[in-house]
């Protein structure tokens, strides 16, 4: 295979929600069920306006998180995991180390632009290598668009951000990543 550049540091943008997903996949059941908490409406970037005080199960908030990337969803399922998003992120950087990703550091669980976060395109190959292993994680990076609903009644369609899924075959599953720092777009999967 050719590689350039394969080690050089750069923003991720949202391919750091694979991380975000791996480590909530193989923690939490997906019908778990989550309330959205206070305050999620002030996440910032791509969001799908969560309700607060709504309730969704982990299945469809990972589902939110991968398929059109949406913030919020991060946000929520790393305060859900780990009460925190330090905490959250801190078990992100730990798992990086132990999946031998050693030029990738995690600030935020969704992906913002942060002079802490970057990786590089052999990290990010070989974590979504890994995450692709996961039938939760590999499905929803597989799936087009789909609708998911609260336990209140509240529907939502989600759009994949990666516009050739399931287009003559081209990309069979993917997860995007754009990000601002460096006007970078970054394909996995």
């Amino acid at each position: 295979l050719f590689a350039l550049h394969a080690d050089r540091r750069r923003s991720v943008g949202s391919l750091t929600k694979i991380m975000t997903a791996v480590i909530i996949a193989e923690s939490h059941g997906m019908d778990e069920l989550v309330t959205i908490p206070k305050g999620i409406e002030k996440t910032s970037g791509s969001t799908m306006d969560l309700p607060p005080g709504a309730h969704f199960t982990i299945g469809d908030l990972l589902s939110a998180l991968l398929i059109p990337s949406a913030n919020d969803a991060a946000e929520t399922l790393a305060r859900f995991h780990s009460g925190s998003r330090e905490a959250f992120v801190a078990e992100m950087n730990s798992r990086a180390q132990m999946l031998g990703l050693r030029n990738t550091s995690f600030a935020n669980p969704s992906g913002l632009d942060d002079v802490s976060q970057w990786s590089t395109a052999r990290d990010i190959s070989r974590l979504a290598s890994y995450a692709l292993r996961s039938p939760e994680i590999r499905s929803r990076m597989s799936t087009p668009h789909m609708v998911i609903q609260s336990t209140e009644g509240e529907k939502f369609v989600l759009d994949h951000t990666h516009e050739l899924l399931g287009k003559n075959g081209a990309v069979v599953a993917g997860k995007t990543g754009t990000t601002g720092d460096y006007r970078d777009a970054w394909f996995a999967g």
